[in-house]
């Protein structure tokens, strides 16, 4: 699903690109503000499906206001300690990639001068301690502080980042690299695609509102392989399980009467996979432009529509910063005979970010056709504490 990009107070701090006059930083606005359809003049625009290709679309695509590479992911070490993860890489466009004819001019100025920002978290869930930890990294696009690549494919902000493994190796082609740390906790995995690159909504074109030009290029690989170490303080865990990729890009997203949404990634024991985003309107209701995909085991996927999920809270979190979660549900899916009750397994997995919100590891549990299913996923839930 789409994420919470960067401020315009942490935007602003690091400087203006070339032909963009500073501003006065502001406080964190509403994320319809952030993902609105203002100021996409001279940004393309997710309007119409588009061919997809692999591995060429894993890469980035500038001539877009924004997009993020997504993996979130449940691990377990050899004595069963049980952890969650979350890494977002963000690029940010403060203005439209110059004509080709200004292109010269434009590199002609100060190395440090850039027309795109770029945004990292990094959280790890530690079930056994209890405890949630987050960190946020942020850098300009020039001088070789982040940026992104498609050939080979590597995104970063600093030493955080996500590539195509090595050409060498049994996973040669067909696996990632993710590594991100701080002081007090690390990840370095390797991510092995267990299920090809699913397209959400039309062919993949994302419908976020009514609004043609709100709308994003998304798609997800459900189930990846990972294996690799995590480092919490000064321990070192080998561990292994599955991640979830999520991949957009577009140049607005929200409506001003939409407040937020309800993400469910969920990979569930009979080798199904669901995707639900729910949009929240200002008064609390669903919006029509809610939707998912539901990924099969075997066999095609298949599109979601609003009618087609229903979401119940059964539980929420009050935060101590402020703002209440809902962070327990009963999801159901008729036309799939699923029924889900899916449970936190931390109820304080709150980002305290640029724009903060929640999102961390959960449980689940339920019946699919009758026989019993259960599962891990990850829930993100946005507009609440703002």
């Amino acid at each position: 699903m789409f994420r919470p990009l960067v401020t315009v107070l942490t935007v602003f701090s690091l400087g203006s690109p070339a032909g963009v006059p500073a501003q006065e930083p502001a406080a964190s606005p509403r994320l319809s503000t952030v993902l609105s359809d203002r100021d996409r003049d001279g940004y393309a625009e997710a309007r119409t499906p588009r061919p997809f290709s692999f591995p060429a679309d894993h890469g980035p695509h500038p001539e877009y206001r924004n997009e993020w590479w997504y993996v979130t992911g449940n691990l377990d070490d050899a004595d069963g300690r049980r952890f969650g993860f979350e890494l977002t890489l963000f690029r940010f466009a403060l203005a439209p990639e110059p004509a080709e004819e200004d292109a010269g001019k434009a590199a002609a100025g100060s190395a440090w001068r850039t027309r795109q920002v770029h945004l990292a978290h990094f959280a790890v869930t530690d079930v056994a301690a209890g405890r949630f930890r987050f960190a946020e990294r942020h850098a300009r696009g020039a001088l070789g502080l982040a940026g992104a690549t498609a050939e080979p494919f590597r995104v970063w902000v600093g030493d955080w980042w996500l590539r195509e493994f090595p050409s060498s190796g049994e996973d040669a082609g067909n696996a990632w690299l993710l590594h991100a740390g701080t002081e007090e906790l690390g990840a370095t995995l390797t991510l092995v695609p267990e299920k090809p690159p699913v397209l959400n909504g039309e062919n993949g074109l994302s419908q976020k509102s009514a609004d043609p030009g709100n709308a994003s290029y998304y798609y997800s690989i459900s189930r990846i392989a990972t294996r690799g170490t995590l480092r919490i303080d000064d321990a070192v865990y080998d561990v292994s399980g599955l991640s979830w990729l999520d991949r957009e890009w577009g140049s607005s997203a929200l409506a001003d009467d939409q407040a937020g949404w309800d993400w469910f990634a969920l990979q569930l024991s009979d080798g199904s996979d669901l995707m639900f985003y729910r949009l929240r309107r200002d008064d609390g209701s669903t919006d029509p432009m809610s939707a998912g995909t539901w990924i099969p085991a075997r066999g095609d996927a298949v599109p979601l529509a609003r009618g087609d999920v229903s979401l119940e809270p059964r539980e929420h979190w009050e935060s101590p910063r402020g703002g209440r979660y809902p962070v327990a549900w009963a999801l159901s899916v008729p036309r799939l005979e699923l029924e889900l009750l899916i449970e936190p397994v931390l109820r304080d997995q709150e980002l305290d970010v640029s724009v903060r919100y929640w999102e961390g590891a959960v449980d689940v549990s339920g019946r699919r056709s009758g026989s019993p299913v259960d599962g891990r996923g990850y829930v993100e839930l946005t507009g609440y504490a703002e």
